[in-house]
């Protein structure tokens, strides 16, 4: 899963990807998988429970990264809309790091731009993919909605489009 750039750190509950209690990923996640949005939310203490994160993601062969490695905010806000790419993240090089990577989702329309554009292939609609080949390998490009609360949508609807990329995996509960 590729977002574009975490927020300024005045923002984060804690030293991760989507660290800003007021984004949606974890929630999203915790539906999924677990029908419950709050499953990785610590209330109490305004942040995610990291402890349980990482050892999910790590079962399930969920890697998480940025399409960005250096930006420059024009505001002072965590949206995509003002920040200028200064340098992008090498997701070829990491594509071939990744020899058992079937898929790539993107959370929100810069990241999905990004990776598109550095593939050479067509951005997918929201909850769509783009089929593509990369050295001998097919692989999927899906664009997600983006995580953020800015984003229109609640959690539960933005859940049925990352439920798509997440039945993917062996490890994705069947549904009822």
């Amino acid at each position: 899963m590729l977002g574009t750039f975490p927020p300024a750190e005045k923002r984060w509950s804690m030293r991760f990807y989507y660290p800003n209690f007021m984004n949606d990923m974890w929630r999203i996640v915790g539906w999924c998988f677990f029908g419950d949005k709050n499953h990785f939310v610590d209330e109490n203490e305004k942040r995610f429970r990291l402890d349980e994160l990482v050892p999910f993601l790590r079962n399930n062969g969920i890697a998480l990264y940025d399409t960005c490695t250096r930006i420059i905010r024009t505001k002072n806000t965590a949206s995509d809309k003002d920040l200028q790419v200064v340098e992008q993240t090498d997701l070829k090089t990491m594509v071939r790091g990744l020899p058992k990577l079937e898929a790539i989702a993107t959370a929100g329309q810069l990241a999905t731009t990004l990776c598109a554009r550095q593939f050479d292939i067509d951005e997918p609609g929201v909850g769509d993919y783009t089929a593509f080949s990369f050295d001998g390998r097919q692989l999927r490009l899906y664009r997600m909605p983006s995580s953020s609360r800015a984003y229109p949508l609640s959690v539960e609807k933005k859940a049925e489009y990352y439920d798509r990329v997440f039945a993917l995996l062996p490890t994705y509960p069947p549904k009822t």
